[in-house]
């Protein structure tokens, strides 16, 4: 069975891009996360970045559509505009931040780093790209299966 993300990339009119630091492990990413079944990926972005910093977005128009070469995997990424909200923290993200698309911290997913590079592309053809960078899962270490959010006991108890 096909996994399907949706993700967001939001300048600001400097040309700043939003990531968010996950709580889950030490990385930044863009807004967004699982489609739902019979959810369309353009709504799922929107319902995505709402629960993650309670922002309100319209979808401008569609990056790319990116696939893991070893994952059932399909991620597509769209160029949004905040129409309404203030940034704030959820479960998701302990932090947000704007950043310069040469500045974005070495701890960012690689793929999204690609990601916004293809938004600031000319021209609205989306993207269509298979992905041979290693998952931040894998660089980092961490084990599949553990959620967003989800923490071992120890890191609970603050060991």
């Amino acid at each position: 069975m096909v996994t399907l993300g949706a993700f967001a990339i939001i300048f600001t009119g400097q040309g700043e891009v939003l990531l968010s630091h996950r709580v889950d492990m030490d990385a930044w990413n863009l807004p967004g996360g699982g489609v739902e079944k019979g959810e369309l990926p353009n709504a799922a972005v929107v319902r995505e970045v709402k629960e993650e910093t309670d922002l309100d977005v319209a979808v401008e128009r569609l990056v790319g559509v990116y696939t893991h070469t070893n994952k059932d995997e399909l991620i597509f990424t769209f160029l949004c505009r905040i129409v309404d909200g203030r940034l704030q923290l959820s479960n998701e993200a302990d932090r947000h931040a704007y950043f310069a698309p040469e500045q974005i911290p070495v701890n960012t997913i690689p793929t999204q780093v690609e990601q916004v590079r293809d938004a600031l592309l000319p021209g609205v053809q989306p993207i269509f790209r298979r992905i041979t960078a290693p998952s931040i899962r894998e660089i980092l270490g961490v084990e599949k299966g553990r959620g967003v959010g989800t923490r071992n006991s120890a890191e609970k108890e603050g060991r």
